[in-house]
């Protein structure tokens, strides 16, 4: 299939997602970053600011995400918006990529782990590169196994992560587009 039939389903903000968005362009795909008005991200490109009432749509409990992921959560409102537009990316996409770090009780660090977490819920492939071990991951009948080289093969996909995106982290975005739509 041609690159420009393929939608990057993401959320803009800095770090690997912004970088999602800057390969999605470059190879010509479509984008959408869902976000909310008041919240600041990088990305202009395909923004889809979500309403209230689109938001309460993909609501979610913050005591309920807490004990998922075996951390305490801030219950700050923007940090549920945050969460709920996480809900909307991953709803979006077909399959899921993520750059973040494993950590071994099987969740994904930080707010990203959410994504991560809900991709599992709605039973979606999931990819992970963790940037701690330089390799990337799939999760599979309730464990992480390795995985050599992934690629985007469904229309619809997600691509969210960490803020703090490291070299080794953009250089696996860069090769995972390149096997994809090169």
């Amino acid at each position: 299939m041609h690159p420009s039939s393929f939608i990057l389903f993401s959320g803009g903000a800095k770090g690997t997602e912004a970088c999602f968005g800057e390969l999605a362009q470059k190879y010509g795909l479509d984008e959408v970053n869902y976000s909310f008005e008041g919240h600041t991200i990088e990305r202009s490109r395909g923004v889809r600011y979500l309403t209230n009432e689109e938001l309460a749509k993909k609501d979610v409990s913050i005591t309920y995400v807490s004990r998922l992921m075996h951390r305490n959560y801030s219950r700050a409102p923007i940090f549920r918006k945050v969460l709920q537009t996480i809900c909307w990316q991953v709803s979006s996409g077909t399959e899921v990529f993520v750059v973040g770090r494993i950590l071994e009780d099987k969740t994904v660090k930080g707010g990203t782990g959410w994504g991560a977490e809900y991709a599992k819920i709605c039973n979606k492939p999931l990819f992970v590169f963790d940037q701690t071990r330089n390799e990337w991951f799939t999760w599979d009948e309730g464990e992480w196994r390795p995985i050599q080289a992934p690629v985007i093969s469904m229309q619809h996909f997600t691509g969210t992560g960490t803020r703090f995106l490291e070299d080794n982290g953009r250089q696996a975005l860069e090769e995972l587009f390149k096997r994809s739509f090169a």
